[in-house]
């Protein structure tokens, strides 16, 4: 589960909890299914599509001192739940 890093709670994230669409950050450098198979495997719950696009930086550029550095760079999924499934945490009513 390292390959997933946290759930986004953006606008649109959330309007898409209501159509079973779940949206996370993960690590670039993992493929779509590893992260399907990690995702059915801990949550329990059976996928139907997955969506994913890298943001459109590599990352914030951040000053410490006098070095000049960059954040880590992250891919966006978009997991799409069979009816009946839902992730714990996310659960609409």
């Amino acid at each position: 589960m390292d390959g997933i890093k946290y759930p986004v709670s953006a606008d649109k994230s959330i309007r898409l909890l209501l159509k079973n669409k779940y949206t996370f950050n993960v690590e670039s450098g993992f493929t779509s299914t590893e992260i399907k198979h990690w995702v059915e495997l801990f949550f329990g719950v059976k996928i139907i599509t997955m969506n994913s696009h890298r943001l459109p930086k590599k990352g914030k550029r951040k000053r410490m001192g006098p070095i000049m550095g960059q954040t880590t760079h992250y891919r966006r999924m978009i997991i799409t739940l069979e009816s009946g499934y839902y992730i714990p945490p996310f659960r609409t009513k």
